[in-house]
C-alpha cells in the first residue's frame, strides 16, 4: 500500500480542490457562504474519502462515497456556470481535471473489487 500523497488521483484531486478554493474567493457575497461553502467542504470529503480508501482492506464504500460526492461537486460546478458565478472556460478546465479524477476513481474501484 502507498502513500496517499503519492497517488496520481490525490494530486489531481487535491490541486482541484486549491482551484476551487481560489475560485470562490470571487464569488458573489449571496453564493460564497452557501454554494460556495458546499463546493469547499464537498472537495475535503473528496480527499478525506481517497485518504480512507487507501489505509484499508475494504475499498468499495470509500469509493463508493467518493463517487457520490464527486457527483454532487460536478452538480455544483455546473450550478455555478448556468448562475454565471463561473465562467464557462473555468467551468471547462475543471471538467476536464474532474473528467480525469472520475476515470482514475472508477478504475481504482473495479480494480479492488477483484
Amino acid at each position: 500500500m502507498g502513500l496517499y500523497y503519492d497517488l496520481p488521483v490525490f494530486k489531481d484531486t487535491y490541486q482541484l480542490t486549491l482551484k476551487l478554493f481560489e475560485l470562490t474567493r470571487d464569488f458573489p457575497r449571496e453564493y460564497k457562504f452557501t454554494l460556495g461553502q458546499d463546493m469547499k467542504r464537498d472537495c475535503i470529503s473528496l480527499v478525506r474519502s481517497i485518504y480512507r480508501a487507501n489505509k484499508c482492506k475494504d475499498k468499495q464504500a470509500y469509493l463508493e462515497s467518493f463517487l457520490d460526492d464527486f457527483e454532487v461537486l460536478k452538480l455544483e460546478v455546473r450550478l455555478c456556470a448556468d448562475l454565471h458565478i463561473m465562467s464557462l472556460r473555468r467551468q471547462a478546465e475543471l471538467a476536464v481535471r474532474m473528467d480525469s479524477i472520475g476515470k482514475q476513481i472508477t478504475g481504482w474501484r473495479n480494480a479492488s473489487r477483484v
